[in-house]
């Protein structure tokens, strides 16, 4: 994947099984193939398909419901696109999402936890690094595990350097790249801290993950190697809303002028 990357979020409408579920799995099918659709469009180089609908949500593990429901959205949107597609499974169900790329021939997955645990709203996650990189040397090593590091929505454990988490997700997790966020969803993540992860592991890919908007993106990439768009683009600024092409295109061309 190429450095500066900029990879927009595909947030999943509620799936069959969660609480929040109404409309049929083809109206879910068809929004994430339409913003998939709109990002690739506007310039965005990957997308992540995420179940950002299916909340609350469980620690690990997901329902086989879950596991079929985004593999039929997954496929859906590598059909439709060119550009490498992402999976996400909320909370932190990456065999769950190694799985579905491995099926649905996407080309990474973005893993909460992957070393050292985190203290969250659905209680201590702890990383599942061990089976995760066994599972991917046998079903597909070409498939890149992109980490978050003190991810947002929690806290790390006491005493945790973030330098010593992130290099512990490089040289014990495997980790392919890093991701930074601020502490939720579209806040920005400290630049102090990302400076501190750059100097710490300087050689592995850096992406900061969330609060990324037009205005900023082009001061984050002079320190990091990319960043995951979710909220900035769309419309009215509301996650939840499908993707504005006018605010993705607007994104891409402050990215770009780096």
């Amino acid at each position: 994947m190429a450095s500066r990357q900029l990879i927009g979020m595909v947030h999943a409408l509620p799936l069959p099984g969660s609480p929040s579920h109404h409309p049929p799995t083809a109206a879910i099918v068809e929004r994430a193939v339409e913003d998939a659709i709109r990002l690739e469009e506007s310039g965005f180089d990957a997308v992540l398909v995420e179940n950002y609908g299916d909340a609350p949500f469980f620690a690990d593990r997901v329902p086989p419901v879950t596991v079929a429901s985004m593999a039929r959205v997954v496929a859906a949107v590598r059909d439709s696109v060119d550009i490498p597609v992402g999976v996400n499974v909320l909370r932190n169900d990456a065999i769950a999402a190694l799985s579905i790329a491995a099926a649905c021939d996407a080309r990474f997955i973005r893993v909460n936890v992957l070393s050292s645990m985190m203290y969250t709203d659905q209680g201590p996650i702890v990383g599942q690094a061990a089976r995760l990189s066994r599972l991917r040397a046998a079903l597909s090593p070409t498939i890149e595990v992109l980490a978050d590091l003190f991810v947002k929505h929690a806290t790390p454990p006491p005493g945790l350097r973030i330098e010593d988490a992130a290099t512990d997700l490089r040289d014990r997790a495997m980790a392919d790249g890093i991701i930074l966020s601020g502490r939720g969803t579209g806040l920005p993540a400290d630049r102090d801290m990302i400076r501190q992860v750059r100097r710490a592991v300087p050689d592995t890919r850096l992406l900061v993950g969330s609060g990324v908007d037009r205005e900023s993106v082009a001061s984050v990439l002079q320190t990091a190697d990319g960043v995951i768009v979710g909220t900035a683009i769309k419309e009215q600024g509301d996650v939840r809303r499908p993707v504005d092409p006018a605010h993705a295109r607007a994104l891409v061309q402050a990215a770009r002028s780096v």
